[in-house]
């Protein structure tokens, strides 16, 4: 099958999987064993559409799967080249505090960002979320934390110290 194809058979199966979704909701209706009869083969059919037949094509054409709603977040499209810090703030300010909130166990990107922002309310440094997201960001790309995932997406993505071996517990 070709990408055109592949489209084509797409669009059907999941025009084919609204209309078996409409036949489920009248046979979930059905008094007793008439419902038992007719579900049991239709719940065949869902199966097979949508993971014999659905999966194989977005096997083949990866660009054809429907987007992840939750994994498409993007928290911060800010880069760091673009960030003009207060007077009063060095990068090696951000630094600090951003590797104070790290530690050998990954966290999730959010927390080290929370932490990070919280200590920086605390030493009266004037910048927010997106300005400490970028700034991982950077640091990731530097390879100077072990990141795990995109850090751009902070609730999907996890950080670490560099180098470091977690430490049982």
């Amino acid at each position: 099958m070709d990408r055109k194809q592949a489209v084509e058979i797409k669009k059907h199966m999941l025009k084919a999987a609204d209309a078996i979704n409409r036949a489920s909701n009248i046979i979930v209706a059905v008094d007793g064993e008439d419902r038992e009869v007719l579900f049991a083969p239709l719940q065949e059919i869902i199966v097979a559409l949508h993971f014999k037949l659905l999966r194989e094509v977005y096997s083949r054409y990866r660009d054809l799967r429907p987007p992840d709603p939750g994994r498409s977040m993007i928290d911060t499209v800010r880069r760091w080249e673009d960030i003009v810090l207060p007077g009063s703030v060095s990068e090696t300010d951000l630094d600090s505090t951003i590797f104070s909130a790290l530690t050998s166990r990954g966290q999730k990107t959010a927390v080290v960002l929370t932490r990070a922002l919280e200590r920086c309310k605390t030493l009266g440094l004037p910048v927010d979320l997106q300005v400490l997201g970028a700034r991982i960001v950077a640091l990731a790309k530097a390879d100077r934390l072990e990141c795990e995932g995109n850090p751009r997406k902070w609730r999907y993505s996890e950080l670490r110290l560099k180098g470091e071996e977690p430490r049982e517990v």
